[in-house]
C-alpha cells in the first residue's frame, strides 16, 4: 500500500526572466490532486542585466498573484544570485523550516501524478538512511524500466529531498572531484564512460560552469546514498530551447508524462542494475547523435564554404 501522507511537503520553485515557461510549470503544478494542500514558495530572482528587467518583472506579477496551493509566499531577491546560489540558499531556507522539500525550476512542466508519487515516496522513505532524494523525471529510453527504481547518486530535473538528505551536499566541487579521484570513483560517476559527468564537475572547479546539480550528485555518490526514479517520467523539461542560461536548443531528453501514477508498493532501497545499464545505453545513444549531429553541421558547412 502507499506510504500515507500525512501533509504535503513544500514546493520551492525558483523561477527567473522566462514568463511563459513559468505559466506553463505553474498551470501542470495546478492540476495535481494535492496542489490545493501544498505550500508553494516561490524564489524569484533577479536581473542580471538590464534587458532582463522587463521579463522577471512579468514573472514576478505573475507568480504574486497566484491561487490554487494552500499558500504562496514570493521570495524576491533584491540582485541577481544565479541559479546555482538561488538554488542552494532557497533549499537550505525551506529546509530550515521544514523537514522536506520539492525542488522545481521555471522550465518543469510535472504530470498531475507528480505531487502524489513524490509525497508518497517522501512519506516512505522519510527513515531510511540509505535513500537521499527523490526524482521526478525519466530520461526517454528505449527499453522499458521497472515501475520504480533506485539508482547511486542524486537528480536534477524535478526532485525532493529531507533535511536529512540536503545536509550531505558538499558546495567544495574541488574537494569532491579529489574525493572521487582518491576513491576510483571517476568510472562509476560517469556511467562507465557513457557521460562524461567528471568533465562537467572539473569545469564547475575550474570557474567555467556553476552547476549545483554536479555538486549534489557528487556528494550523493560520495555518500553511498541512493536516488528514488520512476518508471515513467513525471517531468518534462521545456526548456531545452536555448531560452535559458544553461540550456541547449534539444529534443533528446524530451519525455512523455505519465497518465498513470506510480506504484510505490514493492520497491526496496536498493540499486537497479537493471536500470543502470537502460541509462548507460541511453547516454551513450545520446552522445552518439550528438557526435553524428556535428558531424552533418561541419559538412553543410564546408559544402557551403566550398561551392
Amino acid at each position: 500500500m502507499p506510504a500515507a501522507i500525512v501533509k504535503p511537503a513544500p514546493v520551492a520553485l525558483f523561477v527567473y526572466a522566462r514568463p511563459e515557461h513559468t505559466r506553463r510549470t505553474i498551470e501542470a503544478l495546478r492540476r495535481n490532486a494535492l496542489a490545493g494542500a501544498t505550500e508553494l514558495i516561490v524564489f524569484s530572482d533577479a536581473a542580471r542585466s538590464a534587458d532582463k528587467a522587463a521579463a522577471v518583472a512579468e514573472v514576478r506579477a505573475f507568480v504574486t498573484g497566484l491561487t490554487g496551493f494552500s499558500s504562496v509566499a514570493v521570495v524576491q531577491r533584491p540582485h541577481n544570485f544565479g541559479l546555482a546560489k538561488s538554488i542552494i540558499e532557497g533549499v537550505t531556507e525551506v529546509l530550515a523550516a521544514h523537514e522536506q522539500v520539492i525542488v522545481l525550476e521555471d522550465d518543469m512542466v510535472t504530470s498531475p501524478h507528480f505531487l502524489t508519487y513524490m509525497n508518497e515516496a517522501l512519506s516512505l522513505f522519510a527513515a531510511d538512511d540509505a535513500v537521499i532524494s527523490v526524482h521526478g523525471y525519466v530520461y526517454p529510453v528505449r527499453r522499458a524500466l521497472p515501475e520504480a527504481f533506485f539508482l547511486p547518486g542524486a537528480d536534477c530535473w524535478g526532485w525532493a529531498t529531507w533535511r536529512r538528505g540536503w545536509r550531505l551536499f558538499n558546495p567544495d566541487g574541488e574537494a569532491l572531484l579529489r574525493e572521487l579521484k582518491r576513491r576510483n570513483l571517476l568510472e562509476a560517476f560517469n556511467y562507465d564512460g557513457a557521460y562524461p559527468y567528471s568533465r562537467m564537475l572539473e569545469q564547475q572547479v575550474a570557474g567555467n560552469n556553476d552547476s549545483w546539480a554536479i555538486r549534489w550528485y557528487a556528494s550523493a555518490l560520495l555518500a553511498g546514498k541512493l536516488t528514488l526514479y520512476p518508471g515513467r517520467s513525471l517531468v518534462h523539461n521545456i526548456g531545452n530551447d536555448s531560452s535559458g542560461t544553461h540550456c541547449d536548443d534539444t529534443d533528446a531528453h524530451d519525455a512523455v508524462l505519465s497518465e498513470t501514477r506510480i506504484d510505490l508498493s514493492r520497491v526496496a532501497p536498493v540499486a537497479s542494475a537493471d536500470a543502470r545499464k537502460i541509462f548507460v545505453e541511453y547516454f551513450k545513444q545520446v552522445r552518439g547523435s550528438r557526435v553524428r549531429s556535428l558531424f552533418r553541421r561541419v559538412r553543410q558547412q564546408l559544402a557551403w564554404i566550398t561551392r
